[in-house]
Protein backbone atom coordinates (compact mmCIF):
# COMPACT_ATOMS: atom_id res chain seq x y z
CA UNK A 1 0.00 0.00 0.00
CA UNK A 2 1.06 3.55 -0.66
CA UNK A 3 0.99 6.10 2.12
CA UNK A 4 -1.09 9.24 2.12
CA UNK A 5 2.19 11.17 2.23
CA UNK A 6 3.17 9.70 -1.14
CA UNK A 7 -0.21 10.74 -2.54
CA UNK A 8 0.24 14.33 -1.39
CA UNK A 9 3.89 14.70 -2.38
CA UNK A 10 4.10 16.78 -5.58
CA UNK A 11 5.85 15.27 -8.55
CA UNK A 12 9.38 16.53 -9.13
CA UNK A 13 9.61 14.91 -12.58
CA UNK A 14 10.39 17.22 -15.49
CA UNK A 15 7.87 15.52 -17.74
CA UNK A 16 8.71 17.26 -21.06
CA UNK A 17 12.40 16.32 -20.74
CA UNK A 18 11.57 12.79 -19.58
CA UNK A 19 9.11 12.13 -22.42
CA UNK A 20 11.48 13.49 -25.06
CA UNK A 21 14.32 11.35 -23.71
CA UNK A 22 12.20 8.21 -23.61
CA UNK A 23 10.98 8.81 -27.18
CA UNK A 24 14.60 8.72 -28.31
CA UNK A 25 15.78 5.74 -26.30
CA UNK A 26 12.78 3.35 -26.38
CA UNK A 27 13.53 0.19 -28.36
CA UNK A 28 9.94 -0.89 -28.89
CA UNK A 29 8.46 1.10 -31.84
CA UNK A 30 5.01 1.41 -30.25
CA UNK A 31 6.49 2.66 -26.99
CA UNK A 32 8.66 5.18 -28.86
CA UNK A 33 5.60 6.41 -30.80
CA UNK A 34 3.64 6.74 -27.55
CA UNK A 35 6.29 8.94 -25.94
CA UNK A 36 6.82 10.99 -29.10
CA UNK A 37 3.11 11.79 -29.36
CA UNK A 38 2.56 12.46 -25.64
CA UNK A 39 4.67 15.60 -25.24
CA UNK A 40 2.05 18.14 -24.16
CA UNK A 41 3.55 21.43 -22.97
CA UNK A 42 3.01 22.18 -19.25
CA UNK A 43 1.50 25.56 -20.14
CA UNK A 44 -1.26 23.97 -22.24
CA UNK A 45 -4.63 25.08 -20.81
CA UNK A 46 -6.61 22.16 -19.41
CA UNK A 47 -9.54 23.31 -21.54
CA UNK A 48 -7.51 22.65 -24.69
CA UNK A 49 -5.83 19.41 -23.65
CA UNK A 50 -6.99 16.09 -25.15
CA UNK A 51 -7.79 13.87 -22.17
CA UNK A 52 -8.44 10.18 -21.57
CA UNK A 53 -9.71 8.71 -18.30
CA UNK A 54 -8.23 5.32 -17.46
CA UNK A 55 -9.14 2.78 -14.81
CA UNK A 56 -7.91 -0.73 -14.11
CA UNK A 57 -9.12 -3.62 -12.08
CA UNK A 58 -6.30 -5.69 -10.60
CA UNK A 59 -5.91 -8.84 -8.53
CA UNK A 60 -4.43 -6.81 -5.65
CA UNK A 61 -2.66 -3.57 -4.79
CA UNK A 62 1.00 -4.58 -5.23
CA UNK A 63 2.18 -4.40 -8.85
CA UNK A 64 5.10 -6.71 -7.98
CA UNK A 65 2.80 -9.60 -6.95
CA UNK A 66 -0.54 -8.83 -8.58
CA UNK A 67 -1.75 -8.29 -12.13
CA UNK A 68 -4.17 -6.33 -14.30
CA UNK A 69 -7.44 -8.06 -15.21
CA UNK A 70 -9.30 -5.26 -17.01
CA UNK A 71 -8.70 -1.79 -18.44
CA UNK A 72 -11.23 0.90 -19.32
CA UNK A 73 -10.57 4.08 -21.31
CA UNK A 74 -12.89 7.03 -21.94
CA UNK A 75 -11.56 9.90 -24.11
CA UNK A 76 -12.96 13.31 -23.18
CA UNK A 77 -12.47 17.05 -22.93
CA UNK A 78 -13.87 19.53 -20.43
CA UNK A 79 -16.90 19.99 -22.64
CA UNK A 80 -17.56 16.52 -23.98
CA UNK A 81 -17.21 12.86 -23.05
CA UNK A 82 -16.59 10.72 -26.12
CA UNK A 83 -18.37 7.52 -25.13
CA UNK A 84 -18.44 6.30 -28.71
CA UNK A 85 -14.62 6.08 -28.54
CA UNK A 86 -14.51 4.18 -25.22
CA UNK A 87 -12.36 1.10 -24.97
CA UNK A 88 -12.55 -1.86 -22.62
CA UNK A 89 -10.41 -4.96 -22.34
CA UNK A 90 -10.47 -8.01 -20.09
CA UNK A 91 -7.01 -9.57 -19.98
CA UNK A 92 -5.71 -12.86 -18.65
CA UNK A 93 -3.39 -12.50 -15.62
CA UNK A 94 -0.29 -14.70 -15.46
CA UNK A 95 -1.50 -16.38 -12.26
CA UNK A 96 -4.90 -17.88 -11.30
CA UNK A 97 -7.48 -15.53 -9.81
CA UNK A 98 -7.84 -15.48 -6.06
CA UNK A 99 -11.32 -15.71 -4.62
CA UNK A 100 -10.89 -12.55 -2.56
CA UNK A 101 -9.93 -10.49 -5.61
CA UNK A 102 -12.96 -11.72 -7.58
CA UNK A 103 -15.24 -10.22 -4.92
CA UNK A 104 -13.87 -6.79 -5.84
CA UNK A 105 -13.55 -6.80 -9.63
CA UNK A 106 -16.26 -9.45 -10.32
CA UNK A 107 -14.25 -10.92 -13.20
CA UNK A 108 -14.35 -14.70 -13.01
CA UNK A 109 -12.18 -17.52 -14.31
CA UNK A 110 -14.67 -18.22 -17.10
CA UNK A 111 -14.26 -14.64 -18.36
CA UNK A 112 -10.47 -14.75 -18.52
CA UNK A 113 -10.01 -18.27 -19.87
CA UNK A 114 -10.13 -17.04 -23.48
CA UNK A 115 -9.02 -13.46 -22.76
CA UNK A 116 -5.77 -12.22 -24.32
CA UNK A 117 -2.58 -11.68 -22.39
CA UNK A 118 -1.89 -8.00 -21.84
CA UNK A 119 0.96 -8.20 -24.35
CA UNK A 120 -1.57 -8.84 -27.12
CA UNK A 121 -3.41 -5.56 -26.52
CA UNK A 122 -0.50 -3.29 -25.52
CA UNK A 123 -0.06 -1.79 -28.99
CA UNK A 124 -3.79 -1.05 -29.20
CA UNK A 125 -3.78 0.40 -25.69
CA UNK A 126 -0.80 2.67 -26.36
CA UNK A 127 -2.38 3.92 -29.58
CA UNK A 128 -5.54 4.83 -27.65
CA UNK A 129 -3.50 6.72 -25.02
CA UNK A 130 -1.10 8.43 -27.43
CA UNK A 131 -1.38 12.19 -27.65
CA UNK A 132 -3.73 12.43 -24.67
CA UNK A 133 -3.17 13.38 -21.05
CA UNK A 134 -4.23 10.44 -18.87
CA UNK A 135 -6.65 11.09 -15.98
CA UNK A 136 -6.96 8.59 -13.11
CA UNK A 137 -8.34 8.45 -9.59
CA UNK A 138 -5.32 7.44 -7.45
CA UNK A 139 -2.26 7.29 -9.67
CA UNK A 140 -0.52 4.66 -7.52
CA UNK A 141 -2.53 1.91 -9.21
CA UNK A 142 -2.75 2.55 -12.95
CA UNK A 143 0.72 3.96 -13.56
CA UNK A 144 2.85 1.45 -11.60
CA UNK A 145 0.80 -1.56 -12.74
CA UNK A 146 1.11 -0.57 -16.39
CA UNK A 147 4.80 0.17 -15.96
CA UNK A 148 5.42 -3.22 -14.34
CA UNK A 149 3.42 -5.01 -17.04
CA UNK A 150 5.38 -3.28 -19.81
CA UNK A 151 8.72 -4.07 -18.20
CA UNK A 152 7.86 -7.75 -17.84
CA UNK A 153 6.53 -8.09 -21.41
CA UNK A 154 8.49 -5.61 -23.53
CA UNK A 155 11.46 -4.73 -21.32
CA UNK A 156 10.41 -1.07 -21.45
CA UNK A 157 9.48 1.33 -18.67
CA UNK A 158 6.23 3.20 -19.23
CA UNK A 159 5.88 6.19 -16.93
CA UNK A 160 3.93 9.26 -18.01
CA UNK A 161 2.24 12.31 -16.47
CA UNK A 162 -1.30 11.93 -15.18
CA UNK A 163 -3.93 14.14 -13.63
CA UNK A 164 -4.98 12.39 -10.44
CA UNK A 165 -8.50 13.41 -9.38
CA UNK A 166 -7.90 11.96 -5.92
CA UNK A 167 -4.81 14.14 -5.54
CA UNK A 168 -6.84 17.21 -6.54
CA UNK A 169 -9.33 16.36 -3.78
CA UNK A 170 -6.46 15.78 -1.36
CA UNK A 171 -5.21 19.32 -1.92
CA UNK A 172 -8.47 20.53 -0.37
CA UNK A 173 -9.38 17.80 2.12
CA UNK A 174 -5.90 16.80 3.34
CA UNK A 175 -3.55 19.76 2.82
CA UNK A 176 -5.63 22.90 3.32
CA UNK A 177 -5.81 24.93 6.54
CA UNK A 178 -9.44 23.82 6.85
CA UNK A 179 -8.40 20.16 6.71
CA UNK A 180 -5.67 20.73 9.28
CA UNK A 181 -8.16 22.48 11.56
CA UNK A 182 -10.50 19.48 11.31
CA UNK A 183 -7.66 17.18 12.34
CA UNK A 184 -6.79 19.49 15.24
CA UNK A 185 -10.44 19.32 16.34
CA UNK A 186 -10.31 15.52 16.21
CA UNK A 187 -12.74 15.28 13.31
CA UNK A 188 -12.48 12.25 11.01
CA UNK A 189 -10.89 12.95 7.61
CA UNK A 190 -13.18 13.63 4.66
CA UNK A 191 -13.21 10.68 2.27
CA UNK A 192 -11.53 11.31 -1.08
CA UNK A 193 -12.54 7.98 -2.62
CA UNK A 194 -14.11 8.19 -6.06
CA UNK A 195 -17.71 7.64 -4.93
CA UNK A 196 -17.52 10.16 -2.09
CA UNK A 197 -15.69 12.72 -4.19
CA UNK A 198 -18.41 12.55 -6.86
CA UNK A 199 -21.10 13.02 -4.22
CA UNK A 200 -19.61 16.37 -3.22
CA UNK A 201 -20.09 17.68 -6.75
CA UNK A 202 -23.64 16.37 -7.10
CA UNK A 203 -22.66 13.63 -9.56
CA UNK A 204 -24.82 10.50 -9.67
CA UNK A 205 -23.70 7.23 -8.06
CA UNK A 206 -22.36 4.51 -10.35
CA UNK A 207 -21.64 0.87 -9.65
CA UNK A 208 -17.97 0.71 -8.71
CA UNK A 209 -15.15 -1.74 -9.47
CA UNK A 210 -15.79 -1.93 -13.21
CA UNK A 211 -12.90 -0.43 -15.16
CA UNK A 212 -15.00 1.22 -17.86
CA UNK A 213 -17.61 2.63 -15.47
CA UNK A 214 -14.93 3.93 -13.12
CA UNK A 215 -13.10 5.55 -16.05
CA UNK A 216 -16.33 7.36 -16.99
CA UNK A 217 -16.85 8.35 -13.34
CA UNK A 218 -13.31 9.75 -13.22
CA UNK A 219 -13.80 11.78 -16.41
CA UNK A 220 -16.98 13.33 -15.03
CA UNK A 221 -15.29 14.06 -11.72
CA UNK A 222 -12.45 15.99 -13.36
CA UNK A 223 -14.95 18.04 -15.37
CA UNK A 224 -16.72 18.92 -12.12
CA UNK A 225 -13.48 19.70 -10.29
CA UNK A 226 -12.31 22.11 -12.98
CA UNK A 227 -15.71 23.80 -13.16
CA UNK A 228 -15.91 24.23 -9.38
CA UNK A 229 -12.34 24.93 -8.30
CA UNK A 230 -10.19 25.75 -11.33
CA UNK A 231 -10.52 27.39 -14.74
CA UNK A 232 -10.37 26.06 -18.34
CA UNK A 233 -7.24 28.18 -18.69
CA UNK A 234 -5.44 26.45 -15.81
CA UNK A 235 -2.12 25.07 -17.18
CA UNK A 236 -1.93 21.31 -17.12
CA UNK A 237 1.46 21.62 -15.43
CA UNK A 238 -0.34 22.81 -12.30
CA UNK A 239 -2.56 19.73 -12.29
CA UNK A 240 -0.50 16.79 -13.40
CA UNK A 241 1.67 14.52 -11.26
Amino acid sequence: MFSLRSLLKPSATNWPDYLARRAGEARDPCVADFFASSQLAPETPIGEAPLVAMDMETTGLDERRHAIVSIGLVPFSLGRIRLAERRYWVVRPPRPLLRQSVTFHHITDSEIVDAPDLDEIIDELLAALAGRLVVVHYRHIERPFLDAAMQSRRGESLRFPVIDTMSLEARIYRQSLWARFRRWMGRPPVSIRLHNSRERYGLPPYQGHHALIDALATAELLQAQIAARHQPGTPIGQLWS
